[in-house]
């Protein structure tokens, strides 16, 4: 009687444990969905990012509804997805994406609105490997500043060039350059493990033998493929 009762018990921990591993992943992949309805939503507005920062980019960043009330206590505030280009130099088709975090810089950093999205363009490959590496501050660890927009934007300024983050808000309908001076930005190592099913960093993601996509990414993947198929090549980049 004693050894049944222990295998019920046995079966109902394995079960709680994979429903909550199944719970953890369906938020992941409805975080990356969000992902997709942003990008889809501000590659349809006219005065978008400018294609050729798109082409430029190594990686994007998308950060979904972040409530402005969480900027008030500081702390993390938004959890999105980054998604690099293949190859050594950045210059492929999109790949896996890794989650991220975006935290405050300080205690009462805000930006107006109910709720925010973020778009970040990783302009360089140095950029993109410290985003792998470790927690950057933007404006001190990697260069940043608030993009331009609009498709025919003068994006060759001194401001836009030296930048390695160029980076955007949506809110309440306004898509802009927004300056992110302040906030710091690392990989969700927690929220990758619940994704993929196991330990994984962001390195391995985006430039190691990399997991498949998730099915929650197809549509992020899939804009982005066709909205700039192929990156420019290095030594155009300007950097």
């Amino acid at each position: 009687m004693r050894s049944i009762y222990s295998l019920l018990v046995a079966m109902l921990l394995v079960t709680t444990t994979v429903t909550a591993a199944d719970n953890n992943k369906q938020k992941q992949e409805q975080r990356l969905q969000q992902s997709g309805q942003v990008l889809s939503e501000i590659l349809n507005i006219p005065d978008d990012i400018p294609q050729d920062l798109l082409n430029k980019a190594k990686c994007v960043v998308v950060i979904p509804s972040v409530v402005k009330a969480a900027f008030i206590v500081g702390g993390s505030y938004g959890r999105g997805a980054m998604v690099c280009r293949a190859g050594n130099n950045f210059t492929g088709r999109w790949g896996a994406p890794s989650m991220y975090v975006l935290e405050s810089g300080s205690v009462g950093f805000q930006i107006g609105g109910s709720a925010t999205d973020f778009v970040l363009l990783v302009m360089n490959a140095e950029g993109a490997r410290s985003l792998m590496n470790s927690k950057v501050k933007l404006g001190a660890g990697v260069s940043a500043a608030a993009g331009p927009v609009g498709r025919s934007a003068a994006a060759s300024t001194d401001a836009y060039m030296r930048a390695e983050i160029l980076t955007y808000s949506r809110s309440r309908g306004l898509f802009a350059g927004v300056s992110l001076n302040g906030a710091s930005l690392h990989p969700d190592n927690e929220g990758n493990q619940q994704l993929y099913g196991r330990k994984i960093n962001a390195k391995d993601i985006v430039i190691g033998h990399g997991p498949r996509t998730p099915q929650g990414a197809e549509r992020l993947i899939s804009l982005l493929d066709k909205a700039s198929p192929h990156g420019a090549p290095a030594e155009n980049q300007g950097q």
